[in-house]
């Protein structure tokens, strides 16, 4: 995850968003160039899905609960952890591939569909509201998110 100064909450988040869309591209750039390499693709795969699980949890413990203090759309949050969940499934179906396997592209491929209309909705609809939802202080829960983010990521190593 991106490493910077001080960031928002929606910019930390919004961080992820742009570092693991570079890795989808990136993984889709080494299935047309080298299809043969699927060693390669799978450890990328593999980072993908840590990516997206350590954001996943970051918004499920720290954002949403303090959008769902901030703004009224309980609808908006709830559709917004249906969609973690559809990433998960794939994500679990990804990581569950010990072995170079031809789905794991067609997976990946699908993950990065889920995740760039995710991405998409928390940029036009949930960010706005969370950056205009009095009392909502999105610099100190940034802090939260980074400093959750880091001991996850600590975790992981």
């Amino acid at each position: 995850m991106p490493e910077s100064m001080p960031q928002d909450a929606c910019e930390l988040l919004d961080a992820d968003h742009i570092a693991v869309k570079h890795l989808f591209v990136e993984y889709a750039r080494q299935a047309m160039a080298a299809p043969e390499e699927a060693r390669d693709r799978q450890a990328l795969a593999q980072r993908i899905c840590q990516e997206l699980t350590v954001h996943a949890q970051i918004e499920e413990e720290i954002f949403y609960p303090a959008l769902r203090e901030a703004i009224a759309a309980p609808q908006l949050l709830d559709e917004a952890q249906a969609e973690h969940q559809q990433a998960k499934a794939l994500i679990a179906r990804i990581r569950g591939m010990r072995a170079p396997d031809p789905r794991m592209d067609d997976l990946v491929s699908q993950l990065a569909n889920a995740v760039e209309h995710h991405v998409k909705e928390e940029r036009d609809v949930l960010f706005p509201k969370a950056r205009v939802a009095p009392g909502l202080d999105l610099m100190a829960l940034g802090a939260q998110l980074k400093e959750r983010q880091d001991e996850l990521v600590g975790q992981a190593a």
